[in-house]
């Protein structure tokens, strides 16, 4: 008997052994214990997925699924880097888990949107929207919606753009349709305090902040030249600059209006693209004049400058969006040209400059180049790959 009941107990605990090896724990994306400050996300618009990325090892890890239209989608970091918040072109506001590889919350917050910011604090998520327009902050742990800011200027909506975080909890972004610029204070989130500032110009379309936080910039769409506010000044007023951005001696058409998130500003210069030239602008931050041109190959999308702002690295819209130049900052010339993948659309930098990482959405990979040799040190697939963005952004202001 006593037998018996030991084989039983013996059956009974290899079964269960068994059922466990059947249905195993989920497993993590990587090991337990690792750090996120070297990865990054890759995002694949067709397929409404994430690739995980390892900057140190230049390998993909893995793969995080369900995030709906990526068609234009943009994402923001947690200050520890372990959480994305991902604002996808459906209105959807995803938070994803990088460590793990799982969505932890979701939430269709809009009908349209275009991206979003995080506060200062790391608590607040905002969400700048086309429709129906306006912004709506969340709370970054829960995506509990703490406030609803309609952009509506004499009873009409305006679509939002620009959208970035200022230091102490506030926000700055632009008003498409209206032709203004607020900020919000949200030191309470539940009862946003707004300023407006009016007639900065029509149609702003994109804008920047400089990296120390103290500039806004914001492009135009409906005129010629730029709206700029100066942060730190103790009257906040809009100036504005170059009254000749956009505009050339002999126009050629755009294919594809440049993003301003994609300029460059290396020690005291700007380098921007010239809309509808084959050119980059050199702009001095002290006067904001342009004081220089540099030839390209094309027509200039983003104008991104390696961390340590001696190099720029310039991409296009078609017909030339396979080629990649590079500027050297020193001699303001092309240095290099190079033709990394068929539909160049986003570029990245590790965050000491050391490779940047490029996305060839027609050739479904991501291409890792070496900023000094400028050899390729890998090439990882992806469905249809746009935007590339690194944890390190979680440090910066206005990423």
């Amino acid at each position: 008997m006593i037998k018996s009941l030991r084989l039983l107990s013996t059956l009974f605990l290899t079964g269960a052994l068994l059922v466990g090896c059947a249905a195993p724990a989920p497993k993590l994306l990587i090991e337990p214990g690792r750090g996120s400050g070297d990865l990054g996300l890759v995002i694949e618009r067709e397929s409404g997925t994430l690739g995980v990325l390892d900057t140190t090892a230049r390998t993909r890890l893995g793969t995080i699924e369900g995030l709906g239209d990526l068609s234009h989608a943009s994402v923001v970091f947690s200050r520890d880097g372990a959480l994305a918040y991902v604002f996808g072109r459906d209105g959807a506001l995803t938070k994803a888990n990088l460590l793990t590889g799982k969505v932890e919350g979701r939430v269709m917050q809009a009908g349209n949107s275009i991206g979003g910011a995080i506060s200062t604090d790391g608590r607040l998520i905002v969400a700048q929207n086309y429709q129906p327009g306006g912004v709506k902050v969340f709370d970054a742990g829960t995506l509990e919606q703490l406030a609803d800011i309609p952009a509506v200027v004499d009873g009409k909506a305006s679509r939002v753009v620009g959208l970035a975080d200022i230091p102490h909890n506030r926000f700055i972004f632009s008003l498409f349709d209206a032709g203004q610029i607020w900020i919000a204070d949200l030191a309470d989130p539940r009862q946003p305090q707004l300023r407006k500032f009016e007639n900065i110009g029509k149609q702003p379309y994109d804008s920047l902040i400089s990296p120390d936080g103290r500039h806004y910039i914001a492009g135009l769409f409906g005129e010629d030249g730029l709206a700029k506010m100066d942060l730190w000044a103790p009257e906040l007023k809009v100036e504005r600059i170059l009254p000749n951005y956009g505009r050339g001696e002999q126009p050629l058409p755009v294919f594809k209006m440049p993003h301003l998130r994609g300029w460059s500003i290396a020690g005291r210069h700007a380098y921007l693209p010239a809309i509808g030239r084959h050119e980059v602008l050199i702009v001095d931050t002290d006067t904001w004049k342009e004081v220089g041109r540099i030839p390209v190959a094309g027509q200039p999308v983003f104008v991104m400058a390696r961390p340590d702002g001696r190099q720029v690295w310039v991409n296009f819209a078609v017909p030339d969006y396979d080629t990649v130049q590079v500027i050297d900052t020193q001699t303001r010339r092309v240095v290099h040209s190079m033709k990394p993948g068929k539909a160049v659309l986003h570029m990245e930098f590790t965050p000491r400059g050391d490779a940047v990482w490029i996305s060839a959405r027609d050739d479904h990979k991501v291409v890792v180049v070496d900023t000094r040799s400028f050899k390729t040190l890998a090439e990882l697939p992806a469905r249809s790959p746009s935007g590339i963005f690194f944890t390190s952004r979680a440090a910066r202001t206005g990423f």
